[in-house]
């Protein structure tokens, strides 16, 4: 059974850190690319960054570019997002997603074709403020 589970959200302030982990189980993160979204209250859910494929190719939103970083570790089989200088901007439920559809690389095109019957993670709050 495939599952992705995601960890590692909290409160903290403006300026800090947090690393988040998607967990997958009943598939090898190798055959897939994996997608991180997140949705604030009263906004749509958006795809924020994304790595793919054996060259480990990323892509990130322009908001996020220079603070988050996308990684996975094949051993653990878990995809991490790294997310520096936190804003209150970036409060919201963050999500990992896949669609196990082959790709050559990983983009917010493909992001933005990921539906609710994909494969998705429950959700990790994420809270920046003073």
């Amino acid at each position: 059974q495939v599952q992705l589970e995601e960890s590692g959200g909290g409160v903290v302030q403006p300026g800090g850190s947090l690393r988040l982990s998607c967990a997958g189980s009943g598939f090898s993160l190798g055959t897939t690319a994996i997608g991180w979204f997140r949705q604030a209250p009263g906004k749509e859910r958006e795809g924020v960054s994304c790595i793919c494929c054996s060259d480990g190719n990323t892509w990130y939103k322009d908001p996020v570019k220079g603070r988050f970083t996308i990684s996975r570790d094949y051993a653990k089989n878990t995809v991490y997002l790294q997310l520096n200088n936190l804003k209150p901007e970036d409060t919201a439920v963050y999500y990992c997603a896949t669609d196990f559809v082959r790709q050559t690389s990983c983009s917010g095109n493909w992001l933005s074709t990921l539906r609710p019957n994909d494969y998705w993670g429950q959700g990790t709050q994420v809270t920046v403020s003073s």
